[in-house]
């Protein structure tokens, strides 16, 4: 514990690493909780407020332990920085010796074996695909890593890449001949070797949920796991702890089983044939939903849409497939090892068909061309605080939102932490004389239609006052489109507009472009970072409780009703609260930055619970003029 509070003191390795070092107590503090945490191997959850620096914080005890580490972030973004910037400046001032790697999932890895597969299928290419496959090609001669984002020139959607990478469903494993030239083969070794791993939650849970079935061996055991970010950790963790099936899944497994026949197999035209009219089926079953896509109740679409018969068509279908690959069983290990993957997702797609399974949701969602049907826990508390108990690991829990109100209660009864000791760290910055908080007066209700037209004179007056320096968050797509619509016509200022380009390039912009306005929605209420007079106001269009209509919500709150419990203020509150401290958290990102939040929902002031919203919020200073808004921007502004 003493030597890691030296490490952060005005003489200590930190001050001789960073210009400018100060010590902040927070961090100080915080760090000390981390180290306790792995000397008790206990669990700990902490909120540490922006600018606390909660990286270091964590960082250094991990290093000075000299234990095995995992870290788990909630983007790749934050993976790579992390990896790259943060975790070697302090390796160097703590022990360069220390062997790090960072792992990620098996999608940004080229795969030989289907780089070759795909490589006969250029005449059933796009132009535009086979135009991507030749430098995928061309890359592959002399990467060492085989990580498919050192091909800056590929769009994050490009079409090539689900031709050139693996998927839990068509990945060979040890059958392949490729095995011992696997790209992700080779990153999965060093991080087994290595002393601190650098994942992201997403790759931590699917290995974990591979682990809980017996088969995945990605995560060595550890001394210490650290989730930054962790307030993603509940929904990602359901995601993997339930099952999902989708259309696009099934639909290139059966691809890549037609593709392997025709090279492998050419005397067993049936399973080309039977793959088919699979596939067939399973377009159908899209074409069954309307083209927009929406979420919905899975039990309730079988009734309404009267889907069984086509389900029991595809069962059928899949059966059939199954009998016949049982009949060249042994012919070839490529065809065996589909067979197994499909008789995987053939089981998953039996359970679809019988929804009355209790403590689970039934959901569906659609994309443009695909379906995705889910079978998701309504809570993992019981299964991760085993998981938990079990280890022999100190767990780190740490985001700057954590805690609703100065209370954990919440995170820790969805995550089944309630044995955890839990810290609040509040910000070192001065929030009473940097920013200030503003509800306007005289809004509508949320819901009202009057309310857009509000919007666009309040955003069009900030937009003026700041010289477009700010960013208009909002709760759905539709409103955001119709008030940038709107503003557009009404302002000389740049609007850039969430959809319009890939988050990168309209961040990049926004940076850059000096008097220039961002409207978006959920992607930028968090893991965005613009410091300095780049950034001078948030607006924030209402209190961002989730959609009423989300099925997975709406079955939790069936749930919590039959047991008795109240869903308004024991899920929708504190799932909205720290929602919105993720985006009242992008306005004051350094000590130096000063701003306005504007949260246009009278509710903060009009019911009771716009309290426990208020309570969470930095302790700003407090308006309801806008005219003292536009005031103060424009002080800052200039």
């Amino acid at each position: 514990m003493k030597k890691v509070k030296d490490f952060f003191q005005d003489d200590g390795p930190l001050a001789n690493i960073i210009a400018g070092y100060k010590v902040r107590e927070p961090q100080v503090e915080l760090a000390q909780a981390v180290a306790k945490a792995i000397e008790n191997k206990s669990a700990l959850i902490a909120e540490a407020g922006t600018g606390t620096g909660k990286t270091f914080a964590y960082l250094i005890p991990a290093l000075l332990s000299k234990k095995k580490v995992i870290i788990s972030t909630g983007t790749k973004n934050l993976q790579e920085q992390l990896y790259s910037k943060d975790l070697p400046l302090i390796k160097n001032a703590v022990d360069k010796t220390q062997d790090t790697a960072l792992l990620k999932g098996r999608a940004n890895y080229l795969c030989i074996h289907r780089l070759r597969l795909n490589g006969g299928e250029h005449m059933r290419l796009e132009k535009e695909t086979l135009n991507e496959y030749s430098i995928i090609k061309k890359w592959s001669l002399t990467t060492q890593s085989g990580d498919i984002s050192e091909v800056s020139s590929l769009p994050d959607n490009a079409k090539v890449i689900p031709l050139v990478t693996s998927t839990v469903d068509n990945c060979l494993g040890k059958d392949c001949s490729d095995y011992q030239d696997c790209y992700l083969m080779k990153a999965r070794k060093k991080a087994m070797e290595a002393d601190v791993i650098v994942v992201n939650h997403h790759l931590f849970f699917a290995d974990l949920a591979l682990k809980e079935s017996g088969f995945g061996e990605l995560i060595p055991e550890v001394d210490l796991i650290v989730f930054d970010e962790a307030h993603l950790i509940p929904d990602i963790a359901s995601e993997y702890f339930g099952e999902a099936i989708s259309s696009r899944q099934l639909d290139d497994l059966l691809n890549d089983l037609s593709k392997q026949q025709r090279v492998s197999l050419k005397d067993a035209d049936q399973i080309q044939q039977v793959a088919d009219k699979t596939r067939q089926l399973i377009a159908d079953l899209r074409l069954a939903f309307e083209q927009d896509p929406k979420r919905g109740d899975w039990d309730e679409a079988l009734e309404k849409r009267n889907l069984l018969p086509l389900m029991s068509n595809i069962d059928g279908q899949l059966t059939q497939l199954l009998s016949v690959l049982n009949v060249h069983s042994g012919r070839d290990k490529d065809i065996d090892q589909y067979a197994e993957k499909l008789l995987g997702l053939a089981e998953t797609f039996k359970r679809l068909m019988q929804t009355k399974t209790p403590d689970v949701s039934y959901w569906y969602e659609t994309t443009r061309k695909h379906i995705v049907l889910h079978i998701t826990p309504l809570s993992i508390a019981e299964k991760f605080r085993k998981i938990v108990e079990k280890s022999d690991a100190a767990w780190v829990f740490t985001s700057a939102t954590l805690s609703v109100n100065g209370s954990f209660d919440h995170y820790q009864q969805l995550m089944g932490l309630e044995k955890a000791s839990h810290l609040e760290m509040g910000s070192p910055f001065n929030y009473d004389s940097q920013a200030m908080l503003c509800v306007p007066r005289y809004l509508p209700e949320p819901n009202d239609r009057k309310m857009s037209t509000h919007l666009v004179e309040i955003a069009i007056r900030l937009i003026d006052a700041s010289k477009g320096r700010i960013f208009l968050l909002f709760t759905s797509h539709h409103m955001m489109r119709e008030v940038a619509r709107r503003v557009r016509e009404q302002t000389e200022h740049k609007i850039l507009v969430q959809g319009e380009s890939t988050k990168t390039s309209i961040l990049s912009r926004f940076k850059a472009e000096p008097e220039t306005a961002l409207f978006a929605t959920g992607a930028f209420w968090e893991g965005v970072d613009v410091k300095g007079d780049a950034l001078l106001c948030v607006l924030i269009d209402k209190l961002p409780f989730a959609s009423p209509d989300d099925p997975l919500l709406q079955a939790r709150i069936k749930d919590c009703r039959n047991k008795g419990g109240n869903p308004f203020a024991s899920i929708q509150i504190p799932q909205a609260v720290i929602t919105l401290k993720q985006g009242a958290g992008r306005l004051i990102r350094d000590s130096e930055d000063k701003g306005v939040l504007v949260i246009c929902d009278n509710r903060l002031l009009t019911k009771q619970y716009g309290q426990t919203f208020v309570a969470s919020l930095p302790d700003m200073r407090r308006t309801r003029s806008i005219d003292k808004v536009c005031d103060f921007l424009k002080d800052i502004s200039i």
